[in-house]
Protein backbone atom coordinates (compact mmCIF):
# COMPACT_ATOMS: atom_id res chain seq x y z
CA UNK A 1 0.00 0.00 0.00
CA UNK A 2 2.55 2.34 0.90
CA UNK A 3 4.60 1.73 -2.31
CA UNK A 4 1.28 2.46 -4.67
CA UNK A 5 1.10 5.55 -2.31
CA UNK A 6 4.60 6.98 -3.32
CA UNK A 7 4.04 6.11 -6.70
CA UNK A 8 0.84 8.14 -7.03
CA UNK A 9 2.43 10.57 -5.08
CA UNK A 10 5.60 11.35 -7.39
CA UNK A 11 3.40 10.66 -10.36
CA UNK A 12 1.09 13.82 -9.32
CA UNK A 13 4.37 15.69 -8.32
CA UNK A 14 5.80 15.18 -11.71
CA UNK A 15 2.77 16.21 -13.94
CA UNK A 16 2.35 19.30 -11.56
CA UNK A 17 5.90 20.19 -12.05
CA UNK A 18 5.31 19.84 -15.79
CA UNK A 19 2.53 22.25 -16.00
CA UNK A 20 3.67 24.49 -13.89
CA UNK A 21 6.91 24.93 -16.67
CA UNK A 22 4.44 24.56 -19.33
CA UNK A 23 2.71 27.78 -17.43
CA UNK A 24 5.61 29.53 -17.05
CA UNK A 25 6.95 28.54 -20.85
CA UNK A 26 4.00 29.75 -22.33
CA UNK A 27 4.07 33.57 -21.41
CA UNK A 28 7.55 33.61 -22.65
CA UNK A 29 7.31 32.76 -25.82
CA UNK A 30 4.21 34.81 -26.22
CA UNK A 31 6.45 37.82 -25.30
CA UNK A 32 9.31 36.19 -27.40
CA UNK A 33 6.73 36.45 -30.49
CA UNK A 34 4.94 39.80 -29.73
CA UNK A 35 8.74 41.35 -30.06
CA UNK A 36 9.91 39.43 -32.98
CA UNK A 37 6.90 40.89 -34.31
CA UNK A 38 7.54 44.35 -33.20
CA UNK A 39 10.79 44.18 -34.35
CA UNK A 40 10.23 43.19 -37.58
CA UNK A 41 7.85 45.92 -38.40
CA UNK A 42 10.22 48.83 -36.88
CA UNK A 43 13.03 47.12 -39.32
CA UNK A 44 10.86 47.22 -42.23
CA UNK A 45 10.26 50.87 -41.66
CA UNK A 46 13.36 52.14 -40.85
CA UNK A 47 15.17 50.33 -43.62
CA UNK A 48 12.66 52.03 -46.22
CA UNK A 49 13.08 55.60 -44.27
CA UNK A 50 17.18 54.97 -44.86
CA UNK A 51 16.42 53.91 -48.06
CA UNK A 52 14.50 57.00 -49.11
CA UNK A 53 17.14 59.30 -47.22
CA UNK A 54 20.05 57.70 -48.92
CA UNK A 55 18.40 58.34 -52.29
CA UNK A 56 17.35 61.70 -51.49
CA UNK A 57 21.40 62.68 -50.36
CA UNK A 58 22.70 60.83 -53.57
CA UNK A 59 24.24 58.33 -51.92
CA UNK A 60 24.30 56.30 -55.26
CA UNK A 61 26.20 59.31 -56.88
CA UNK A 62 29.09 59.06 -54.11
CA UNK A 63 29.20 55.32 -54.51
CA UNK A 64 29.35 55.95 -58.34
CA UNK A 65 32.58 57.69 -57.98
CA UNK A 66 34.28 55.90 -56.01
CA UNK A 67 34.28 53.00 -58.66
CA UNK A 68 32.09 50.81 -55.90
CA UNK A 69 29.33 50.38 -58.84
CA UNK A 70 31.30 48.27 -60.91
CA UNK A 71 31.74 45.97 -58.39
CA UNK A 72 28.04 46.20 -57.95
CA UNK A 73 27.36 45.68 -61.78
CA UNK A 74 26.41 42.32 -61.46
CA UNK A 75 24.44 42.51 -58.11
CA UNK A 76 20.71 42.82 -58.36
CA UNK A 77 21.15 45.45 -54.89
CA UNK A 78 22.44 48.76 -55.55
CA UNK A 79 24.77 50.60 -52.87
CA UNK A 80 21.26 51.88 -51.32
CA UNK A 81 19.36 48.78 -51.10
CA UNK A 82 22.44 46.92 -49.60
CA UNK A 83 22.80 49.57 -47.14
CA UNK A 84 18.90 49.43 -45.91
CA UNK A 85 19.04 45.29 -45.78
CA UNK A 86 22.21 45.87 -43.49
CA UNK A 87 20.38 48.37 -41.38
CA UNK A 88 17.21 46.38 -41.69
CA UNK A 89 18.91 42.82 -40.48
CA UNK A 90 20.91 44.89 -37.59
CA UNK A 91 17.30 45.89 -36.23
CA UNK A 92 16.64 42.60 -36.79
CA UNK A 93 19.34 41.19 -34.30
CA UNK A 94 18.29 43.89 -31.70
CA UNK A 95 14.98 42.51 -32.04
CA UNK A 96 16.83 39.01 -31.40
CA UNK A 97 18.02 39.60 -28.67
CA UNK A 98 15.24 41.60 -26.57
CA UNK A 99 13.53 38.41 -27.45
CA UNK A 100 15.39 35.58 -26.42
CA UNK A 101 16.32 38.10 -23.02
CA UNK A 102 12.64 36.98 -21.91
CA UNK A 103 14.47 33.39 -21.42
CA UNK A 104 16.89 34.81 -19.07
CA UNK A 105 20.41 34.10 -19.15
CA UNK A 106 21.64 32.00 -21.84
CA UNK A 107 24.37 31.81 -24.87
CA UNK A 108 22.29 32.52 -27.44
CA UNK A 109 21.22 36.30 -25.65
CA UNK A 110 24.98 36.51 -24.93
CA UNK A 111 25.88 35.87 -28.85
CA UNK A 112 23.66 37.95 -29.72
CA UNK A 113 24.55 40.79 -27.60
CA UNK A 114 28.28 40.76 -28.71
CA UNK A 115 27.94 40.98 -31.97
CA UNK A 116 24.67 43.33 -31.67
CA UNK A 117 27.52 45.69 -29.97
CA UNK A 118 30.08 45.16 -33.05
CA UNK A 119 27.34 46.61 -36.04
CA UNK A 120 28.09 50.31 -35.26
CA UNK A 121 32.02 49.40 -36.02
CA UNK A 122 30.53 47.50 -38.91
CA UNK A 123 28.64 50.36 -40.07
CA UNK A 124 31.61 53.10 -39.52
CA UNK A 125 33.54 50.67 -41.29
CA UNK A 126 31.34 50.48 -44.29
CA UNK A 127 31.43 54.34 -44.68
CA UNK A 128 35.14 54.84 -44.01
CA UNK A 129 34.87 52.15 -46.79
CA UNK A 130 32.81 54.45 -49.29
CA UNK A 131 34.39 57.55 -48.62
CA UNK A 132 38.03 56.23 -49.46
CA UNK A 133 37.02 55.06 -52.76
CA UNK A 134 35.40 58.10 -53.34
CA UNK A 135 38.79 59.86 -52.75
CA UNK A 136 41.06 57.71 -54.35
CA UNK A 137 38.89 57.88 -57.62
CA UNK A 138 39.10 61.76 -57.23
CA UNK A 139 42.56 61.38 -57.01
CA UNK A 140 43.04 59.29 -59.75
CA UNK A 141 41.37 61.50 -62.32
CA UNK A 142 43.44 64.78 -60.79
CA UNK A 143 46.49 62.94 -61.17
CA UNK A 144 45.94 61.01 -64.67
CA UNK A 145 44.77 64.60 -66.06
CA UNK A 146 47.64 66.73 -64.11
CA UNK A 147 50.07 63.67 -65.82
CA UNK A 148 48.29 63.07 -68.85
CA UNK A 149 50.76 64.00 -71.53
CA UNK A 150 53.36 61.71 -69.53
CA UNK A 151 53.82 58.05 -70.31
CA UNK A 152 54.10 57.42 -67.08
CA UNK A 153 50.82 59.38 -65.77
CA UNK A 154 48.26 56.14 -65.62
CA UNK A 155 50.33 54.42 -63.57
CA UNK A 156 51.43 57.33 -61.00
CA UNK A 157 47.29 57.58 -60.85
CA UNK A 158 46.53 54.45 -60.55
CA UNK A 159 49.69 54.05 -57.57
CA UNK A 160 47.98 56.57 -56.09
CA UNK A 161 44.38 55.48 -56.16
CA UNK A 162 45.88 52.05 -54.79
CA UNK A 163 47.58 53.62 -51.81
CA UNK A 164 44.84 55.44 -50.91
CA UNK A 165 42.79 52.23 -51.19
CA UNK A 166 44.66 50.66 -48.68
CA UNK A 167 44.66 53.67 -46.38
CA UNK A 168 40.99 53.15 -46.13
CA UNK A 169 40.87 49.08 -45.59
CA UNK A 170 43.13 49.74 -42.99
CA UNK A 171 41.33 51.81 -41.18
CA UNK A 172 38.37 50.39 -41.53
CA UNK A 173 39.51 46.92 -40.26
CA UNK A 174 40.89 48.75 -37.14
CA UNK A 175 37.78 49.96 -36.83
CA UNK A 176 36.21 46.37 -37.14
CA UNK A 177 38.57 45.53 -34.40
CA UNK A 178 40.77 43.38 -36.28
CA UNK A 179 43.27 45.51 -37.66
CA UNK A 180 45.89 44.41 -35.09
CA UNK A 181 45.56 40.79 -35.92
CA UNK A 182 45.21 40.76 -39.85
CA UNK A 183 46.61 44.15 -41.06
CA UNK A 184 49.73 44.46 -39.46
CA UNK A 185 50.69 40.54 -39.81
CA UNK A 186 49.95 41.28 -43.60
CA UNK A 187 51.85 44.68 -44.11
CA UNK A 188 54.71 43.14 -42.48
CA UNK A 189 54.64 40.36 -44.69
CA UNK A 190 54.30 42.97 -47.68
CA UNK A 191 57.26 44.75 -47.04
CA UNK A 192 59.36 41.79 -45.58
CA UNK A 193 58.56 40.21 -49.68
CA UNK A 194 58.86 43.65 -51.44
CA UNK A 195 62.81 44.22 -49.55
CA UNK A 196 63.90 40.56 -49.88
CA UNK A 197 63.44 40.89 -53.83
CA UNK A 198 65.08 44.08 -54.03
CA UNK A 199 67.55 42.65 -52.06
CA UNK A 200 68.36 39.71 -53.23
CA UNK A 201 68.04 41.45 -57.09
CA UNK A 202 69.90 44.27 -56.54
CA UNK A 203 72.59 41.35 -54.85
CA UNK A 204 71.91 39.11 -58.21
CA UNK A 205 70.57 39.24 -61.90
CA UNK A 206 68.63 42.31 -61.59
CA UNK A 207 71.53 44.67 -61.17
CA UNK A 208 72.26 45.10 -65.06
CA UNK A 209 68.40 44.81 -66.08
CA UNK A 210 67.46 47.52 -63.40
CA UNK A 211 70.52 49.99 -64.38
CA UNK A 212 69.19 49.59 -67.90
CA UNK A 213 65.45 49.96 -67.26
CA UNK A 214 66.57 53.75 -64.95
CA UNK A 215 68.20 54.86 -67.88
CA UNK A 216 65.74 54.39 -69.83
CA UNK A 217 63.12 55.25 -67.84
CA UNK A 218 65.36 58.76 -67.10
CA UNK A 219 65.86 59.10 -70.73
CA UNK A 220 62.08 58.81 -71.38
CA UNK A 221 61.52 62.02 -68.50
CA UNK A 222 64.26 63.79 -70.08
CA UNK A 223 62.65 63.69 -73.82
CA UNK A 224 59.16 64.54 -72.25
CA UNK A 225 60.04 67.40 -69.92
CA UNK A 226 60.81 69.82 -72.53
CA UNK A 227 57.07 68.85 -73.96
CA UNK A 228 55.08 69.48 -70.94
CA UNK A 229 57.07 72.70 -70.09
CA UNK A 230 55.74 73.69 -73.85
CA UNK A 231 52.03 72.58 -73.05
CA UNK A 232 52.69 74.58 -69.64
CA UNK A 233 53.51 77.72 -71.68
CA UNK A 234 50.78 76.83 -74.26
CA UNK A 235 48.15 77.15 -71.53
CA UNK A 236 49.65 79.94 -70.05
CA UNK A 237 49.51 81.89 -73.34
CA UNK A 238 45.94 80.91 -73.79
CA UNK A 239 44.88 81.66 -70.31
CA UNK A 240 46.54 85.51 -71.26
CA UNK A 241 45.10 85.81 -74.77
CA UNK A 242 41.90 85.54 -73.09
CA UNK A 243 42.04 87.80 -70.50
CA UNK A 244 43.58 90.37 -73.36
CA UNK A 245 40.63 89.65 -75.40
CA UNK A 246 38.22 90.62 -72.76
CA UNK A 247 39.82 94.17 -71.73
CA UNK A 248 38.70 95.78 -74.89
CA UNK A 249 34.63 94.66 -73.98
CA UNK A 250 35.27 95.75 -70.55
CA UNK A 251 36.60 99.25 -72.01
CA UNK A 252 33.86 99.98 -74.50
CA UNK A 253 31.38 98.98 -71.74
CA UNK A 254 32.74 101.53 -69.48
CA UNK A 255 32.72 104.74 -72.58
CA UNK A 256 29.73 107.02 -71.78
CA UNK A 257 27.44 106.02 -75.17
CA UNK A 258 26.75 109.23 -77.08
CA UNK A 259 23.06 109.38 -78.58
CA UNK A 260 23.30 108.84 -82.55
CA UNK A 261 21.40 112.52 -83.16
CA UNK A 262 23.93 114.53 -81.38
CA UNK A 263 26.51 114.93 -83.05
CA UNK A 264 24.25 115.94 -86.35
CA UNK A 265 22.45 118.43 -84.29
CA UNK A 266 25.20 120.23 -83.02
CA UNK A 267 27.12 120.39 -86.75
CA UNK A 268 23.45 121.80 -87.97
CA UNK A 269 23.58 124.25 -84.82
CA UNK A 270 26.65 125.58 -85.84
CA UNK A 271 25.58 125.92 -89.55
CA UNK A 272 22.76 128.11 -88.72
CA UNK A 273 25.14 130.86 -87.30
CA UNK A 274 27.17 131.19 -90.49
CA UNK A 275 24.50 130.41 -92.70
CA UNK A 276 20.68 131.43 -93.47
CA UNK A 277 18.19 128.91 -93.98
CA UNK A 278 16.90 128.90 -97.24
CA UNK A 279 20.23 130.34 -98.75
CA UNK A 280 22.95 128.11 -100.42
CA UNK A 281 25.74 129.94 -99.39
CA UNK A 282 27.00 133.56 -98.05
CA UNK A 283 25.35 136.05 -100.44
CA UNK A 284 27.35 138.99 -101.87
CA UNK A 285 28.55 142.12 -99.88
CA UNK A 286 26.88 144.86 -99.85
CA UNK A 287 28.32 148.34 -101.94
CA UNK A 288 30.11 150.55 -99.60
CA UNK A 289 29.26 154.26 -99.88
CA UNK A 290 32.37 155.50 -100.81
CA UNK A 291 31.59 153.89 -104.53
CA UNK A 292 28.62 155.69 -105.07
Amino acid sequence: MSTTHLAAVDFGQGLSSAWSSIANFVPKFVAFLVIMVIGWFIAKAIAKVVGVVLNKVGFNRLVERGGIKDMLAKSKYDATDIIAKIVYYAILLIALQLAFGVFGPNPISTMLTAIVAWLPRAIVAIVIVVVAAAIANAVKDMVGNMLGGLSYGKVLATIAAVFIWGLGIIAALNQMGIGTTVTMPVLVTVLATVGGVIIVGMGGGLIKPMQQRWEKWLGRAESELPASKAQNQAYQRGREDATRGSEPETEQLRMPHTPMGAGAEGQGSMGGATRRPGSEGPGPMPPTGGQG
